[in-house]
C-alpha cells in the first residue's frame, strides 16, 4: 500500500527543520555579520546611530528636481503635528505669513483631489513631514554623481527649450 499524498512532504519538512536548527548555532559560533549592521554579529543587538543636530539656518535651498518638495530649513523638534493641531500652519498658513514672514504653503495644499479649492488645508496635505523634511549638516553616506539638467545642457552646448 502506498502512503497518502499528505504524508509525502512530511519527511522533507522534518529534514529542513533539522538543518535549520543545526545551522543556527553554527552561524552564531562563526559570528556572521550583516553588512547593514556593521561589525556587530547578527545575534547581538546594535547601538543606534548618533542623531545629528538639525540645521537651523532658515535659508531656502535650491531644489534638485522638478516638483521636489522644499526641505524644512529650521528645527521642528518640539512641533505638535497631529490630527488636533498642525504647528507648521501657525506660521505658514496664507493668513499668517505677513506677520510671521514665513513662506506660505502652495495653493495646491488647499485643493482636494478633484482640484476644488478649500478654505482649510486639505486633509491629504495636512501632515507636512510626509513630504517635507528637516536637514542635518552631515557628510553624504554614499557617493552621489547626480548632475542637474542645466549642467548637462551647459556641457553639451544645448539650450533650454531647444528642439
Amino acid at each position: 500500500m502506498l502512503p497518502s499524498r499528505s504524508w509525502v512532504p512530511l519527511p522533507l519538512l522534518v529534514l529542513m527543520l533539522v538543518v535549520m536548527l543545526l545551522g543556527v548555532p553554527l552561524a552564531r559560533a562563526q559570528g556572521l555579520v550583516d553588512s547593514m549592521r556593521g561589525p556587530t554579529p547578527v545575534a547581538n543587538e546594535t547601538s543606534p546611530p548618533i542623531l545629528f543636530p538639525t540645521e537651523n539656518k532658515d535659508i531656502r535651498r535650491t531644489r534638485n528636481y522638478t516638483m521636489q518638495p522644499p526641505t524644512i530649513p529650521h528645527k521642528i523638534d518640539s512641533y505638535q503635528l497631529d490630527k488636533d493641531f498642525n504647528r507648521c500652519m501657525f506660521c505658514h498658513a496664507r493668513t499668517r505669513t505677513e506677520e510671521t514672514q514665513a513662506i506660505p504653503v502652495s495653493i495646491t495644499h488647499y485643493m482636494d483631489r478633484d482640484n476644488n479649492v478649500l478654505a482649510e488645508i486639505s486633509p491629504r496635505r495636512y501632515f507636512c513631514t510626509q513630504c517635507h523634511v528637516p536637514q542635518a549638516d552631515t557628510k553624504p553616506l554614499v557617493n552621489n554623481t547626480f548632475v542637474d539638467v542645466d549642467a548637462i545642457l551647459k556641457r553639451s552646448g544645448g539650450t533650454k527649450g531647444a528642439k
